[in-house]
């Protein structure tokens, strides 16, 4: 059904999320080669980690019957345990072992003394009162028990997943395939970047732009290059799109111009969900379908493309490769440094600089904030969030601010 209300952002997102199905083929992969993908399914653990009672300090492991809380003790030190090695002896009472981080407690020893605490007489340990019991010990499944789940599926990896995988001996993953997506600008004014400019042309920006924002892990990117205003040509490369991908996005011809045909193009192919939002820049952005491909229609203008895709396209991407839970995006309360008049009617989204002030954290706005002007996205690092309903805004007001990902600048 072809929505003709201008929906806000929520509504978008809520409307696409409800309809969008993920891809459910699998295929394993040496994990060296997973970050970025989805777990199709969740990983158990094969052992405890830690895999053993061991120290979380440099220091000297004893048995804590052998402490006071009173008067200090005095210990003989009868070897060190290493790092990777057993310590071949068992403790007695009134002995200590030097002990490195991560080395396995010896046999006796239930408490680790910091080296930073203690003195030495000789070969005779001097430990002051007031120890705790077990303290300084890390012991076996404490962080992650055998058998228990240490990834949900849907997980899209970070390091730090690659690294839990590893700890317990997974060397390779059974991930979601990767998500295909096919990008094409339309525009007859446009020109490849090994062709001179002719009058009236403008070089193919977008289509750059939305290789940078695809290129991520568990994304297959199909480049159609720059496809002319006729209908005979779009839909000749949209036709051709819904066969090798699953998703197509497309950078101009959505609005109402008498040459943007993509709009009606997908209607007869396909279906359009919605083609219009409450935000700015951004107004004339497509969803819908054709045949079995999804289709996302930006915007023409440069700023409107990468805001489009941040605020609205990338999370239905992560949903269409798996991803869930869907990553959070926050924003923050922070003065703003720079007056800027509005009208109020759209969700806008200023570029601008977040930066360390001596009362805090402030953000500027950067001069130039038309659709058009790639160099206020370049310069940024951070949007700058208005609501529909909000008006001028003043030198010190308080802002809602979105920093970028390290990708997104």
């Amino acid at each position: 059904m072809f929505s003709t209300s201008v929906l806000s952002v929520s509504e978008a997102r809520q409307t696409m999320l409800a309809e969008l199905v993920p891809v459910s083929d699998s295929e394993t992969v040496p994990l060296h080669q997973a970050l970025g993908r989805v777990l199709k399914s969740s990983v158990c653990a094969t052992l405890d980690i830690p895999p053993f009672d061991n120290s979380a300090m440099d220091g000297y492991a004893v048995c804590s019957a052998d402490l006071s809380d009173q008067t200090e003790t005095r210990l003989s030190i009868i070897g060190t345990a290493l790092a990777g090695k057993i310590f071949p002896n068992a403790l007695e009472r009134g002995e200590a072992v030097r002990i490195m981080t991560g080395a396995v407690l010896p046999t006796g020893a239930d408490t680790v003394i910091m080296q930073e605490d203690v003195c030495l007489d000789g070969n005779v340990l001097v430990i002051p009162p007031g120890q705790r019991t077990g303290q300084h010990v890390r012991h076996a499944g404490e962080s992650l028990a055998k058998g228990k789940p240490a990834l949900l599926g849907g997980k899209r990896l970070s390091a730090a997943d690659l690294g839990l995988l590893a700890s317990i001996g997974i060397s390779e993953v059974k991930v979601l395939r990767p998500l295909r997506v096919a990008f094409m600008s339309t525009g007859d004014e446009l020109t490849p970047l090994d062709q001179p400019l002719a009058c009236g042309q403008i070089f193919d920006a977008n289509r750059y732009s939305l290789l940078g924002l695809l290129s991520m892990p568990g994304i297959e990117t199909i480049d159609f290059g720059i496809v002319r205003d006729t209908p005979e040509a779009l839909e000749v490369a949209l036709r051709e799109a819904a066969d090798k991908a699953d998703v197509i996005v497309t950078s101009g011809g959505v609005s109402v111009g008498e040459a943007d045909f993509v709009r009606d193009l997908v209607s007869s192919l396909g279906e359009i969900r919605f083609w219009k939002l409450k935000i700015k820049p951004g107004k004339p952005m497509a969803f819908g379908r054709v045949g079995k491909a999804w289709f996302f229609g930006l915007p023409g203008n440069p700023v409107a493309v990468m805001v489009a895709f941040q605020i609205v396209v990338r999370d239905a991407l992560l949903a269409l490769m798996g991803c869930s839970p869907l990553p959070e995006h926050p924003t923050f309360k922070v003065p703003c440094a720079s007056p800027f008049k509005r009208v109020s009617g759209r969700q806008e989204y200023l570029r601008g600089f977040l930066f360390e002030h001596t009362e805090g954290w402030r953000v500027r706005l950067l001069s130039d904030q038309g659709s058009g002007a790639l160099i206020s996205m370049s310069q940024a690092n951070c949007f700058v969030v208005i609501p529909e309903n909000q008006e001028n805004v003043s030198e010190g007001d308080l802002v809602d601010v979105r920093p970028f990902s390290p990708i997104e600048g």
